[in-house]
């Protein structure tokens, strides 16, 4: 019977086991597996494999029971996830529904989420800006927070690495605020985006409109036909699945990369409990799952473990992988897990039209846009709000289309609609503060469909989001009216926190132990052998979209872990 345990657990027994296959786990699974090691990815939700489980990805509109619009009755059964702009028929298989994963909200918070293979990589918005020295600066020049253990010069090989493998467009702009990175070619802009980025550089010396930063591939390189992608083809369909693989997901990217290194073992349908701490050995020895399908409770076991179960949960798993050395929580010891979470805020944003340039028009889809970098609190805070936002910027030539007539003189009418002058807009992407008011915990009562205490989350705006917002409406106004644009709005549309799908923190970084979680390897100070490096770890949020970080930061933790294995510290 003795060797029959010992075999049993050599089956389950792996060199690193990954919680998580979205874009962190994704490129742990890579990165783990083309460096040797027998790598068990977990993902709760079902598989969705390149290709061939993207079920709408070349279907027209017609083509659909509902013309790519949700029943009423399903839109009232999600009233959190229906609020996210890329719900729709197309995509409503990767989302997470409401009532599939319960949460309790102590302050209105309206959690988006993918449980598949790929997570949320299926459906993100795909703009890849690099931090900034700046960036990494926030906390400790104002305070809030904690000092980060790390600088630009530590990551910037790192985003490289990822950048060339992902395929980046962007162009070299010369920026300190915003470094450039490994570009493919960048997208073109139409005339009224040019025109608006010279009148900037004309008025501002330290305001600049770029073109967007996207994770497309606008020209392959031999890396990406190697991985079976192909050129981006403009679809700006892109949270239906890519069967081209145009747009970098870790299921046309980095998950095929690492199956075909044989070292990989992907389980969907694996829920995690928790991660198992050996008291005597003073590590984590495994995870604790449960089957989706059979509910059973499984164990598997590895020499380290990378928790990359996006931002939240990874702080429900943490929280919920308690022993006698972690009462609290796994490596809880300063008490600041689930505490400090912070997010993007896009509640603010402003239109406005233009009647130049009426004898040009735009042709085509473009699946990007141009990016404000932040300028406000750069070198020295200056307004009466800490930290700072990044913007958007787009235009377009407002048309208007007769629906009169049936037949042939309707389709005529379809096909030639009337142009009137051009629309513009930006949308806010401002930078929010951690604070310890600002946490997830477990609630001691309510559990969810397997059994594990269900997230509760406390998380609000503050007075310096709503100083933010003002400020950002001026400043846009203030430039929208220097381009000599006119009729402008704006406006605030009080969006729940959340709904950026850019929460971030409860499991940071940090130099000191007692106020931290996180190493400057992203390694559990007090349990070695685990690894955080998705959204969690953050220790600020800064305003560039944060996927490319959690990558570059991925890729450095597994190189570090790898060479301690080596070592045998872990």
């Amino acid at each position: 019977m003795a060797n029959f345990a010992i075999d049993a657990v050599k089956a389950t027994t792996y060199d690193a086991i990954v919680i998580g296959s979205g874009i962190s786990g994704g490129w742990a699974a890579k990165e783990l597996t083309e460096k040797g090691l027998r790598t068990l990815v977990l993902e709760r939700g079902r598989d969705v494999k390149h290709v061939v489980d993207y079920p709408t990805t070349m279907l027209n509109t017609w083509e659909m029971e509902h013309r790519g619009q949700l029943p009423l009755s399903v839109r009232q059964e999600n009233p959190i996830v229906g609020k996210c702009y890329a719900f729709n028929e197309t995509s409503a298989h990767f989302f997470v529904k409401d009532a599939e994963h319960p949460y309790v909200q102590e302050k209105p918070f309206d959690w988006i989420r993918g449980y598949q293979v790929g997570g949320k990589s299926l459906l993100w918005a795909r703009q890849t800006q690099r931090w900034s020295q700046f960036d990494f600066d926030g906390p400790a020049r104002d305070g809030f927070a904690v000092e980060w253990p790390i600088s630009y010069a530590d990551v910037a090989p790192w985003y490289s690495h990822v950048e060339k493998f992902a395929g980046i467009t962007g162009n070299k702009d010369g920026l300190p605020t915003l470094p450039d990175g490994e570009f493919l070619p960048p997208h073109e802009w139409n005339c009224v985006e040019k025109y608006f980025s010279q009148q900037m550089k004309a008025k501002y010396k330290d305001r600049h409109v770029i073109m967007g930063r996207a994770a497309h591939i606008t020209k392959p390189q031999p890396i990406h036909l190697q991985q079976g992608r192909a050129q981006c083809q403009h679809r700006t369909i892109c949270e239906r699945g890519c069967p081209f693989g145009g747009y970098f997901s870790s299921n046309a990217s980095t998950i095929p990369w690492a199956a075909k290194t044989g070292k990989m073992t992907l389980r969907p349908n694996s829920v995690v409990h928790s991660i198992i701490y050996d008291e005597k050995k003073g590590k984590a020895t495994g995870v604790r799952v449960i089957d989706a399908t059979t509910k059973q409770m499984i164990e598997f076991y590895a020499r380290i473990i990378f928790v990359n179960a996006a931002a939240l949960n990874t702080n429900l798993v943490l929280l919920n992988s308690t022993s006698s050395r972690f009462p609290n929580g796994l490596g809880n010891d300063s008490g600041v897990l689930g505490k400090y979470v912070a997010f993007h805020n896009y509640r603010a944003g402003i239109s406005a039209e233009y009647d130049g340039f009426l004898d040009s028009t735009t042709e085509g889809r473009r699946p990007n846009g141009p990016y404000i970098p932040r300028f406000r609190n750069v070198y020295k805070q200056e307004t009466d709000f800490l930290r700072g936002y990044a913007a958007g910027f787009s235009a377009y030539r407002m048309s208007k289309t007769n629906l009169d007539g049936f037949g042939t003189d309707l389709k005529a009418n379809l096909a030639n609609p009337t142009l009137g002058g051009w629309g513009v807009g930006s949308h806010m992407m401002g930078e929010t503060i951690p604070k310890e008011t600002n946490y997830v915990a477990l609630d001691q009562s309510l559990k969810d469909p397997f059994g594990i205490p269900q997230l509760k989350i406390s998380i609000a705006y503050d007075d310096n989001d709503d100083k933010m917002v003002k400020d950002y409406q001026e400043q846009m106004t203030e430039m929208f009216t220097a381009a000599g644009f006119t009729n402008i709005r704006v406006r605030d549309d009080k969006r729940n926190p959340g709904l950026d799908i850019h929460e971030m923190g409860g499991v940071r970084m940090g130099k000191d132990p007692k106020t931290s979680m996180l190493n400057k390897w992203n390694q559990l100070h007090h349990c070695k052998n685990v690894f955080v490096t998705d959204g969690a770890s953050m220790t600020s949020t800064s305003t560039q979209n944060p996927s490319l970080t959690y990558m570059a930061f991925t890729a450095r933790a597994v190189d570090y872990a790898v060479k301690e294995m080596k070592k045998t510290n872990l």
